[in-house]
């Protein structure tokens, strides 16, 4: 997540909050949005102010909201069988949304 690396690295220079705002002229608070994953889409240029201001790259941010994750077996099995079967995305998205339909409570079963 791209908060976690920001306050990772600002600690590692020995920054505050209060600090990174000053240098950056971002806000305390949205800088603490960031860190804290309020704020999970932060513009190009913000990124950018911060990199510059902790001496890294914004390809280094990018890449840590990027990190891999892992995905336990049964799950990739059944990804793989859906590929199989030959599941279209929109199909899959389909599903899913049927799920989160049923989960509502919208849909009673007899």
């Amino acid at each position: 997540m791209v908060g976690d690396y920001v306050k990772k690295q600002r600690l590692k220079k020995g920054y505050s909050l209060n600090k990174l705002a000053a240098l950056t002229g971002l806000s305390k608070s949205y800088l603490s949005y960031i860190e804290r994953g309020i704020q999970k889409n932060p513009s190009i240029q913000v990124l950018s102010k911060i990199a510059d201001c902790l001496e890294i790259t914004v390809e280094d941010l990018l890449g840590s909201a990027t990190s891999p994750i892992e995905i336990d077996s049964e799950w990739l099995a059944l990804f793989q069988e859906a590929i199989d079967q030959d599941v279209s995305k929109k199909e899959f998205q389909y599903w899913l949304e049927f799920i989160k339909f049923k989960r509502n409570g919208a849909y009673e079963e007899d």
